[in-house]
């Protein structure tokens, strides 16, 4: 009796479709840049940075939604709001915040605890990580999805970054 096996490979494919920056208080922050750079055909990255005007800040708090795309943006999993100074102090970090920050931790200079007295860059996030982030480490069906985060400083929305993907 002879036996013959296939081993079909399937790979899935994150795609950034679009990147929006909006600022909700021009007196507190400004965004120098917030675009999707695409190299060639096969290597983009995101990058942004925002202009903080009254330093130091001591009191910061995000949120972060996940929705995905069902006639119109949906929730989808996680909608969560943190303490982004207690959070960066942490030892035991919450391992859901903490996953939406690998995101951009390396490639971020927001990898310490408040006060932040400096502009605010998150630097060439690049494709390949985002897919690795997204069929590797937690698994995402195949669909488009948007991450909508919005940032607080003393308790007043001071700024929003939304990020669109798909996933084939």
């Amino acid at each position: 009796m002879c036996f013959r096996y296939s081993v079909l490979l399937i790979t899935s494919r994150v795609e950034l479709t679009n990147l929006k920056c909006i600022p909700l208080d021009e007196k507190f922050a400004a965004f120098d840049y917030c675009r999707i750079k695409s190299v060639n055909r096969s290597f983009k990255y995101l990058s942004l940075k925002i202009k903080l005007l009254q330093v130091p800040i001591t009191n910061i708090s995000v949120n972060v939604s996940l929705l995905k795309r069902l006639n119109g943006y949906k929730p989808f999993l996680y909608n969560i709001t943190f303490d982004a100074c207690k959070f960066m102090s942490s030892k035991n970090k919450n391992p859901l915040i903490n996953y939406f920050y690998s995101f951009i931790a390396e490639h971020s200079n927001l990898n310490h605890s408040c006060p932040y007295i400096h502009d605010l860059i998150v630097d060439k996030v690049s494709i390949e990580f985002l897919n690795h982030q997204l069929t590797e480490i937690l698994p995402f069906p195949e669909g488009d999805y948007a991450a909508y985060t919005s940032w607080y400083a003393y308790g007043k929305n001071r700024a929003d970054v939304q990020v669109y993907l798909s996933k084939t």
